[in-house]
């Protein structure tokens, strides 16, 4: 019989349900857990579900039964990858699932920055409507979406969906090549020219050498058209203290941002700073969380414990087993 152990159940919302799999098995299922716990909780286990709970090799090591860990998420940076691989160890991730629900979040994020909504809500609960001469007043710049530039950094599932979104809004999207790589692929954007040139900037980027501080103070001097910069990808892809920096001197125009590093972010720290500013909105990743996506996420992580089990496993990151 499989014993199945979930590590931190409470990173997928109380009202998503969970199936249990069709087959024999064990599950336990923990709200949390810290480093300390990991290994006696797994003790005994073969199959790990995690989200965000780190398992290193020294965990790992100690945890001879375990055959599979099923990722509750896309990213699989909470795993040692490596070792698993060269220990028989399979590791199974999620995929698809926020084709909607990050998209849609970006595009609110835009939008209410754009019409400059929370300032003018404000406005409103101030008095300012009743003070004012007009049948309304003016609190701020307010800019349609149509027309504008948007330049996306990611040509994933998720980057796709965001250019076709924009495309209804009649945005013209850039999709950006690679960051000081020469690019002959007539479907991307130079780099340079998507800086300088577009509206808004989204991420739609994973975390990775190659991508960390990504965007710091030379690529926010690059932005001439002082954009809005949104990131639901993860936090690292931007330099947080260069941003302050770039919002003070008026290189972009606002940022609506759904990541940090770490999360949460320390309450003194740089972010939640910004996030009091009226041209800054930050959300505690939450954009890949609408039930929809929720729900599809669960189902697929039970599919891909089941999947595993009756010797076809799906969306695996390691080898074949």
């Amino acid at each position: 019989m499989q014993r199945i152990v979930f590590l931190d159940r409470s990173t997928i919302a109380p009202q998503i349900h969970l199936r249990d799999p069709g087959f024999p098995h064990e599950m336990i299922a923990y709200p949390d857990t810290g480093p300390d716990q990991i290994v006696e909780r797994l003790k005994g286990a073969t199959i790990a579900i995690t989200n965000k709970v780190i398992l290193t090799a020294g965990a790992l090591s100690q945890l001879p039964g375990l055959r599979l860990i099923a990722v509750a998420a896309t990213g699989t940076d909470t795993v040692d990858r490596d070792w698993c691989q060269h220990h028989g160890v399979a590791v199974a991730n999620i995929r698809g699932y926020a084709l909607n629900t990050v998209p849609e979040h970006a595009f609110a994020l835009m939008l209410t920055l754009r019409r400059a909504i929370i300032p003018y809500r404000d406005g409103v609960l101030a008095g300012k409507w009743q003070e004012a001469d007009q049948f309304c007043f003016f609190d701020g710049p307010v800019h349609d979406l149509n027309g504008a530039r948007i330049g996306i950094i990611g040509a994933g599932v998720i980057g796709r969906r965001v250019a076709e979104m924009s495309k209804a809004f009649g945005m013209m999207p850039m999709f950006a090549a690679r960051k000081g790589k020469a690019n002959t692929d007539p479907a991307f954007t130079p780099w340079d020219e998507v800086l300088e040139t577009c509206d808004v900037l989204t991420l739609h980027c994973p975390l990775t050498p190659e991508s960390a501080g990504m965007i710091g103070m030379a690529e926010f001097r690059q932005m001439r058209r002082r954009p809005l910069l949104i990131n639901t990808a993860r936090g690292g892809i931007v330099i947080e203290e260069d941003l302050e920096i770039a919002l003070d001197q008026g290189l972009v125009s606002g940022a609506g941002l759904d990541v940090t590093l770490p999360e949460p972010p320390p309450a003194d720290g740089v972010l939640m700073r910004m996030a009091k500013r009226s041209n800054v909105i930050v959300t505690p990743h939450v954009a890949w969380a609408s039930d929809e996506a929720q729900q599809i996420l669960a189902d697929q992580l039970i599919d891909n414990i089941e999947n595993f089990v009756a010797g076809r496993p799906s969306n695996l990151v390691t080898g074949i087993y």
